[in-house]
Order: C-alpha cells, then sequence, then structure tokens
C-alpha cells in the first residue's frame, strides 16, 4: 500500500455520511472554495504522511462499531493512486464507502485513475462548495449544487 497525506482521522462520526462512520481526511485541495469548511486541509503538506496499510488497521480496529468509512478533506481525489488499494481492502470487509469531492462525478470520470476509485465508493457527494448556494438544512452536503450519487444504487439526489 501506499503512503497518504492525512489531515485528520474521526474514530466515530455520525454528521458524514449515513450510519455511524470513521472519517479520513485528506490534505491538499486545488479548488480553495471562498467558505471552505476545512480550509487548514488545502495545503498539500498538511497533516502527517502516514501508510495506508496503517490507516487500514485503525478501520478495522473500529469495524465492530461503525457501518463505514468517509473520504473527506482536503480533496480525497488529489490522491487518487494512493487511495485505490486502500479503498478496494476498505471495501473487501463489508463496510460501505462515501466520499466528498469538489470535482463533478462527470469531471472524475474523465480520468481513469479516478474513475477505477469511483469503483469502489458506494456513494459520492460531488460539486465544489458555493457560499452563495449554503444551505444548512441539506443533508450531508454545505450547498444547493452539491449532489448525492448513490453511486453502487444508481441513484441521485439533488437539492
Amino acid at each position: 500500500m501506499s503512503t497518504l497525506q492525512v489531515a485528520g482521522f474521526l474514530d466515530h462520526s455520525t454528521v458524514n455520511g449515513e450510519g455511524f462512520r470513521s472519517v479520513l481526511f485528506l490534505s491538499g485541495c486545488l479548488h480553495a472554495c471562498p467558505g471552505c469548511h476545512n480550509p487548514e486541509m488545502q495545503a498539500f503538506h498538511y497533516g502527517d504522511s502516514v501508510e495506508a496499510s496503517d490507516i487500514l488497521q485503525r478501520i478495522l480496529k473500529n469495524k465492530p462499531l461503525i457501518d463505514g468509512i468517509t473520504f473527506s478533506g482536503g480533496e480525497p481525489f488529489e490522491q487518487t493512486e494512493a487511495l485505490i488499494d486502500l479503498a478496494a481492502s476498505i471495501k473487501a470487509t463489508g463496510l460501505t464507502l462515501w466520499c466528498y469531492t469538489g470535482y463533478t462525478y462527470e469531471q472524475l470520470i474523465t480520468n481513469p485513475s479516478r474513475r477505477k476509485l469511483l469503483n469502489f465508493i458506494d456513494v459520492l457527494i460531488d460539486g465544489p462548495f458555493i457560499l452563495a448556494e449554503k444551505d444548512e438544512h441539506l443533508l450531508y452536503r454545505g450547498s444547493r449544487n452539491q449532489r448525492i450519487l448513490y453511486l453502487s444504487q444508481g441513484k441521485i439526489i439533488e437539492s
């Protein structure tokens, strides 16, 4: 497995996807959305370099207590290559995988590596955060332009 630049890790969360989840926050983001919820995580050097195998061990330790894992950031798709093996290993455990991204699904599928990572993601929350469309009442999203794509079920939820 590869090394990831990790901004943080939550063992238990109920606000970053359905159910009880662990959350991996990845460093680095090129979107620089005004009003970003995690602006410090935009820097590619923020946080620590962590072996993906160590992250997997932490996830496995939490497995009896969680429904799945969420990739957030920063921008997870800036570390696509390093995430592919980790995502495959997570899916092999039977846990669900959610991922937040500032890219749209349509942008992601044009890149072969990113498309490969998408194969392991059950739910994708896509689109940049747009401050003018901020809506604190949206489920799992920050702005109305963002979508919830249930990739494993073929469903899309828009505003």
